[in-house]
């Protein structure tokens, strides 16, 4: 993470220089503190940890995933405005850095009333080494493949690849596939392919393939269009087949070893292994109504009072409230508090700002249902 090591200051001058820029103290910790940092219009949270012979400036936590360039370059903007004089840095900008072209990766953003102008869309989740991917994007240039997938080598590996061969038809996306289809429209997918998720035998809760899952899976699916599941665990096997099994208004099949056009290094060393290869087929007999998600992340009136927050975690059924440390403005009313909710899979992490108005930074949640439950949650927290 970029961050900056400067000579002790007075941090009083952050707000008597610059008016726009405010300064929270943190409520727990007196060596902490944090600055509403406005850059570009942007609002950024830095915190300034205070140590004996030095301060050490960095991005708050909230800024992971963004760019470390611009985090870079908001440090050192920083520093200057201030006339900081910097003990050691680590923000020096690479200008002989090659990034590999970063056009194909999508935030989940880019799914908010999608649309799509190829024949078809397809969407692989966990494609791991994409060669599966890769193969269909190539084969089948008038279909927009989304390959959805938590980890980060595999992602990289798979932007270069798509540099080096030119492939125009794949976007990929770091997200779990499981609150994507919650936002696509109805009738919109032509295949979802699942090939050798995680069998999480000892965590089965875990697995992409659940009730929830296949109810979003159908509904985004074209009529007759497949759900394809390929996998070499028995207990996996078993799992899905008895799910698939519940569902009246579809159709499924299974196969076993079957031959396909491509397959990963892993199906090789199973196949070498004797182990059985199972594919099941689900889809649906019928259209799907069109979505219908109406979510609102806006806060009502809050009142500012310099109350107790819950130390441990509020847990329900299918999301959680985690709210972490908090930063009482140095001027006036007012204050902030990190909080962690959402999805157990994919949480999300925002400052709350309360104040004359109450928002989150640096973005409002991800919109889905389980946000806006957390969201109703956190609601009833700061109302005390």
């Amino acid at each position: 993470m970029p961050h900056l090591k400067v000579k002790p200051f007075d941090t009083s001058i952050i707000e008597t220089l610059n008016d726009s820029i405010m300064l929270y103290k943190s409520v727990d910790n007196n060596a902490l503190e944090s600055v509403m940092y406005i850059q570009d219009k942007k609002r950024v949270f830095i915190d300034i940890v205070k140590k004996e012979h030095f301060f050490l400036i960095k991005p708050n936590s909230i800024t992971k995933g963004v760019d470390a360039d611009a985090l870079k370059l908001i440090l050192n903007g920083f520093a200057e405005l201030f006339d900081l004089e910097i003990v050691h840095t680590n923000t020096q900008l690479n200008r002989n850095k090659i990034e590999v072209t970063q056009k194909y990766l999508k935030n989940i953003e880019d799914f908010y009333e999608f649309k799509s102008e190829y024949k078809s869309v397809k969407i692989e989740v966990g494609f791991g080494s994409a060669r599966h991917l890769l193969y269909r994007a190539k084969e089948e240039p008038e279909t927009l493949f989304i390959g959805i997938e938590i980890h980060t080598p595999s992602i990289k590996q798979l932007l270069k690849q798509i540099h080096l061969q030119n492939i125009e038809n794949i976007f990929v996306l770091n997200y779990d596939a499981r609150l994507l289809l919650e936002m696509l429209p109805s009738n919109i997918l032509d295949r979802i392919y699942i090939h050798f998720p995680v069998p999480w035998d000892k965590k089965p809760h875990r697995r992409v393939i659940s009730r929830a899952f296949i109810n979003q899976a159908l509904r985004t699916l074209k009529k007759s269009a497949e759900l394809e599941l390929r996998t070499d665990s028995e207990n996996y096997y078993n799992y899905a087949l008895e799910t698939f099994n519940t569902y009246k208004e579809c159709s499924f099949s299974v196969k076993k070893n079957i031959d396909i056009d491509v397959i990963s290094k892993y199906e090789e060393r199973w196949r070498r292994m004797n182990k059985n290869i199972y594919t099941l087929c689900l889809s649906s007999l019928e259209e799907s109504k069109d979505l219908q998600l109406e979510l609102n992340f806006d806060f009502d009136t809050i009142s500012i009072k310099n109350r107790e927050f819950p130390k441990e975690s509020i847990v329900k059924d299918e999301f959680f409230v985690h709210f972490g440390k908090r930063f009482k403005k140095s001027k006036g009313e007012g204050f902030v508090i990190e909080c962690s909710f959402g999805s157990f899979s994919m949480p999300e992490k925002k400052i709350i700002v309360v104040d004359e108005q109450c928002y989150y930074l640096p973005s409002k949640p991800v919109k889905s249902r389980v946000n806006q439950d957390a969201h109703n949650l956190i609601k009833e927290v700061l109302n005390g």
